[in-house]
């Protein structure tokens, strides 16, 4: 039975191509609400087992309509998605005694990355001629003008795919030259639709200040609305507060985002605490469609909490209980 069943999930595809209604089933799946199967699922470890699968049925699809552009967005997304939550993301919390392993996940996080970068860059292509090219042909700028915001999403997503893949490996300089033209798509995401995704953007700009070498920001990049020649801090504080603002306080992943990027490495562990019991008060049933987003995120504030001996050099109150 076990075998029947599986047989006929990968005959999926072809059935349907053969029914002639792949580009049906392609804009049912990539329809409104459709990713909240996903983000609004309360069991992490279905979810994390489902996606592969789900990933491989939306690349068959796109083999069969690569012109498609809601497959575009949704099967880049995903690989971006899968990417951080289950496999960049639980290997960043394995202990220094696991190094190989958590390496190895590592680089398989920023190849998949680069594989959702490269389908969401065909997308924007497909979109505007031209535009892989134009980073490097000088022309992104114009470009990027003739965006709107039904752009938006490709824009984030495919930012995000780069500099996380960047993130992983900073020694990798074919990525890190393209830093000013991913801040640019996010720049201009922000300009287009500054409440995108309940502050994803706001948050974004707080992971990459906390971690991107100030040399390679552009002036005038990434602080919409920020006052002109804002400072790391100033801009990290500005985004922060937004991010908060317009999640209406029910994502975790904001406080979660600075107590990460922010605190540790300025050693600040009221304020690192502060933020994670903040992360985890937070109801993840109060937003249905973020809800596997904040149940995530909360086991890691969870984590981070429960070993923060490996991140502060030293915390309030550790030792009072010691004996003299």
């Amino acid at each position: 039975m076990k075998k029947s069943i599986f047989r006929a999930l990968l005959l999926l595809p072809a059935i349907l191509v053969l029914s002639g209604c792949m580009t049906l089933v392609a804009n049912a799946l990539t329809g409104e609400g459709s990713s909240d199967v996903f983000t609004g699922d309360p069991d992490p470890e279905l979810v994390a087992g489902a996606l592969p699968f789900a990933i491989k049925i939306y690349e068959t699809l796109l083999a069969a309509r690569p012109r498609h552009r809601g497959l575009l967005l949704t099967t880049g997304s995903m690989f971006v998605m899968y990417a951080n939550a289950f496999v960049q993301g639980p290997a960043d919390l394995l202990p220094r005694s696991r190094f190989h392993e958590r390496e190895a996940a590592r680089e398989r996080a920023k190849n998949l990355y680069l594989r959702g970068l490269d389908i969401l860059y065909r997308g924007l292509e497909l979109r505007y001629r031209g535009f892989s090219e134009a980073f490097q042909r000088g022309t992104l700028d114009r470009a990027l003008a003739r965006m709107r915001r039904a752009d938006v999403p490709l824009l984030y997503w495919a930012a995000a795919a780069g500099l996380m893949a960047y993130s992983i490996n900073p020694l990798n300089m074919d990525l890190g030259v393209r830093i000013p033209e991913f801040l640019a798509l996010i720049d201009r995401a922000y300009e287009l639709d500054p409440y995108f995704n309940n502050g994803a953007l706001d948050d974004f700009y707080v992971l990459f200040y906390a971690s991107v070498p100030e040399s390679l920001i552009l002036e005038g990049q990434g602080c919409i609305d920020c006052r002109h020649g804002a400072d790391r801090e100033t801009r990290i504080e500005t985004h922060f507060r937004r991010a908060l603002e317009r999640s209406g306080g029910l994502l975790a992943g904001p406080y979660v985002s600075f107590a990460q990027s922010v605190s540790i490495p300025a050693q600040d562990y009221d304020t690192f605490r502060m933020h994670l019991e903040a992360a985890l008060r937070i109801d993840p049933d109060a937003d249905p469609s973020n809800r596997l987003v904040n149940i995530i995120n909360q086991r890691r504030a969870r984590h981070l909490l429960d070993s923060a001996g490996n991140y502060f050099i030293f915390i309030p109150g550790f030792y009072d209980d010691w004996d003299d």
